[in-house]
């Protein structure tokens, strides 16, 4: 029963090959539907998933629970933990209704069967077609789980049904049949996100480090060259970042900043070299944040995960918030520096130090807190949606294009994350403008002191929704760039580093 309904083929044929299967059947039983059908789109396809639909279907009233997978595969042979077919009907429930109806019973095959061709391609190391027992010890290995020979074969021999010591793609998938499929290692490594790019506003949710990667030490070595590409990237992007400061502050109505009028008036005032004015402590700022950040995600996961070694999406985007939280109030006094040395005017003050002193001389401590709440506010909307757009983007990616790899390539994973970076960007910007507005405000001349709530309503009152998005243009031009230097830099630091590529 399970392995009929599973497609024979090593690989899914194109969809002219289908049709000519069936256009055929009448000549050649065996070309109507050589694979069984599960992908190839055989004419017994929906007919053999509909038989073993009804088997499972124990109380008969069209729908899978979690008590009906348990029943029925047991009565296949198939044994699963209440905890496996929970993430089963959850994986496939797409109409929240606690069970699987035919359709969604369908789709969840289907998208079953591509994440364990995945894994079954990640697995064959020498590519041909086969899993042996040094391959399973291999890939073990580089997860960080040492096995002896003994007990990879004693692993092989629970799949193999030939007795050939080696196991096939329809093997494997006939013993994976109806078996949650986590996220694996191999999409981990290529779908690097937050560590490889940096748009100058770290808010994304940290990325996940493989077991090889934490007990091999490779994790800091990730870290640190995403830190240097992200130096060299905000170095690169900084006039543009200056600019935005300059717009989100001083630009309204009356004063109508534009892009070459603003270079201008920076040029003017300070020379080129006033066009890096606030990048040292914005560079600086990347290495405590990004260590603190880390160092709190991986203890938040312990509180809100599982035992599941890689999170959910949800539990990720409440974990990488409360980390990014954790870390921005602990940076956040140089979040304030930043914003007033890019501020500043020539001569105004002599370094970081100085600035520094002369703010916590003539405000007080509580300056170094100004926008913190809207600041705090801003992490969730940029962290979710940077998160969902990238997951979706990475996730429809694998469902049309991964075959044979879980390897995006260079352009697609620029595309993904500039696209992700962009939205969050676009949701949280209001905040991030009113935060700004309140860091600086001490540095304008008889400029009251607001709260967050007024500073949105006078800016509503007389600048228009318009005026919640000043510097947008600005923070846009250096995303593409940003994205593009990191990436680069990343790359090229990790080979520094010693850090592999798969």
């Amino acid at each position: 029963m399970v392995s009929s309904v599973l497609c024979r083929c090593v690989a899914s044929p194109p969809p002219d090959a289908a049709a000519a299967a069936s256009s055929s059947s009448a000549s050649s039983p065996a070309s109507v539907d050589p694979c069984g059908g599960a992908v190839c789109g055989g004419p017994d396809h929906r007919l053999r998933l509909w038989s073993l639909f009804q088997t499972l279907d124990v109380n008969r009233d069209g729908g899978l629970c979690v008590n009906d997978l348990a029943v029925g595969l047991r009565r296949l042979g198939l044994h699963r933990t209440e905890g496996e077919l929970r993430k089963i009907v959850q994986a496939g429930d797409k109409d929240l209704d606690g069970q699987l109806d035919f359709e969604e019973f369908v789709h969840y095959l289907q998208d079953h069967e591509k994440k364990l061709r995945l894994v079954f391609k990640s697995l064959d190391k020498k590519n041909d077609g086969r899993i042996d027992a040094q391959e399973i010890m291999q890939s073990l290995r580089d997860l960080g789980v040492k096995i002896s020979e003994q007990q990879a074969e004693k692993i092989l021999k629970s799949m193999d049904k030939n007795g050939t010591m080696t196991i096939d793609w329809n093997e494997w998938r006939d013993y994976h049949l109806l078996h949650p499929v986590e996220n694996i290692p191999e999409i981990i490594l290529y779908w690097k996100h937050s560590t490889i790019f940096d748009v100058g506003e770290n808010l994304t949710v940290p990325d996940e480090f493989t077991v090889e990667e934490r007990q091999t030490g490779m994790w800091w070595r990730h870290l640190v060259a995403g830190g240097g590409a992200g130096a060299v990237s905000r170095t690169c992007t900084a006039p543009l970042d200056r600019l935005k400061v300059l717009m989100q502050v001083h630009a309204s109505r009356s004063n109508n900043m534009c892009i070459v009028g603003g270079f201008t008036q920076m040029i003017r005032e300070g020379g080129a070299k006033s066009l890096w004015r606030g990048n040292g402590i914005n560079v600086l700022k990347i290495a405590p944040e990004s260590a603190i950040k880390f160092m709190a995600y991986e203890q938040i996961k312990r509180l809100v995960g599982s035992d599941q070694e890689t999170l959910r999406i949800h539990e990720r985007l409440v974990a990488g918030s409360l980390a990014g939280a954790i870390a921005q109030s602990s940076i956040y006094p140089m979040e304030v520096l930043k914003t007033r040395m890019a501020l500043r005017k020539t001569g105004q003050y002599s370094g970081m130090l100085d600035c520094a002193r002369k703010i916590l001389a003539r405000e007080g401590v509580a300056a170094f807190y100004k926008g913190y709440v809207p600041n705090m506010l801003g992490i969730i909307p940029y962290a979710g949606i940077d998160l969902a757009v990238y997951e979706t983007l990475k996730n429809a990616w694998l469902q049309r294009y991964a075959v044979n790899s879980a390897d995006p390539g260079v352009f697609v994973l620029l595309a993904c994350g500039t696209m992700s970076s962009t939205c969050g960007q676009l949701a949280s910007y209001p905040l991030a403008l009113v935060r700004t507005r309140m860091q600086a405000q001490a540095s304008i001349e008889g400029a009251p002191e607001v709260t967050m709530s007024s500073l949105f309503r006078q800016i509503l009152r007389t600048e228009g929704a318009f005026g919640l998005y000043r510097g947008l243009a600005p923070n846009f031009m250096k995303v593409i760039p940003a994205v593009s230097i990191s990436y680069v830099v990343y790359e090229n630091l990790k080979v520094t580093l010693g850090v592999q590529s798969r």
